[in-house]
């Protein structure tokens, strides 16, 4: 039977939990996929309540776990992700949101690929075939996710970098030194990694069920910060190339025009 460890970064999401665990036990079951759902707890006032859920769960027969990490552990999204792979109880790997908007019914599609040997990273896209919004999103949230998405073109061949909704392997994890630095860590993943080949899942990116949003200033910010540092692993070399060939240029340039 195909193994499957899902991990789900978590924050205050104690209304999502249960129709999670069990809408995901439900689809996985039915595609015959053996899965671990492991909840990657950051410390908040919904920590408690969290943690007795998932007791609950477990005495229902739900394969679900649960790590709570103290401040003084970390915090963060990507840290928590990393975290949660090292914990992991089976080879095939897939992180998804707690808030459902990210469908667990998706979560067979998404991880098929990989489970079957045909891509090294898979990810669930709103921008291919099948894939699309489940609500609308405003003009202002458009633009940066576009944004945002044009920005990381270059690290990576897919259409959906932004997506935290993704799949692969702990050997293919290996390969690379991860940064857990903001929201992206799909993206980290395969820039890191150099996963390829990469395959697109079109899925159906819905609206909040409950909680809030934790997106910030600050998280775009961090953004930024990743891609700097993302770009210097890929292309760091080519950069300096560029700028030697530069400073060559003004100096003849500059010894043409008599200024040295």
């Amino acid at each position: 039977m195909k193994q499957l460890s899902v991990i789900v970064p978590t924050y205050n999401e104690t209304d999502n939990i249960r129709p999670l665990c069990e809408r995901l036990f439900k689809s996985v079951r039915e595609a015959g996929i053996e899965t671990d759902l492991l909840l990657m707890d950051d410390e908040s006032a919904g920590t408690p309540e969290t943690e007795r859920i998932v007791k609950e769960l477990q005495g229902e027969g739900f394969s679900i776990r649960i790590h709570s990490r103290k401040k003084g552990e970390g915090r963060g999204l990507s840290s928590a992700v990393l975290l949660g792979f090292e914990k992991a109880k089976y080879e095939n790997i897939l992180c998804m949101d707690a808030d459902l908007q990210h469908e667990p019914e998706s979560v067979p599609a998404v991880a098929d690929p990989v489970l079957n040997g045909d891509a090294e990273f898979t990810l669930g896209s709103r921008n291919v075939s099948g894939g699309g919004l489940g609500f609308n999103w405003s003009f202002k949230r458009r633009m940066i996710s576009h944004v945002a998405t044009m920005l990381a073109y270059p690290l990576t061949a897919s259409s959906d970098p932004m997506s935290g909704f993704f799949c692969t392997t702990k050997s293919v994890l290996s390969r690379g030194k991860c940064n857990p630095i903001g929201f992206k860590i799909g993206l980290e993943v395969m820039a890191r990694c150099r996963c390829n080949p990469i395959k697109d899942v079109g899925i159906t990116f819905r609206e909040r069920v409950a909680g809030e949003s934790k997106l910030t200033m600050k998280q775009n910010l961090q953004y930024l910060e990743q891609l700097m540092l993302l770009y210097w692993d890929r292309y760091g070399v080519v950069i300096v190339v560029l700028f030697l060939i530069l400073l060559v240029c003004i100096y003849f340039l500059a010894h043409s025009l008599h200024f040295i």
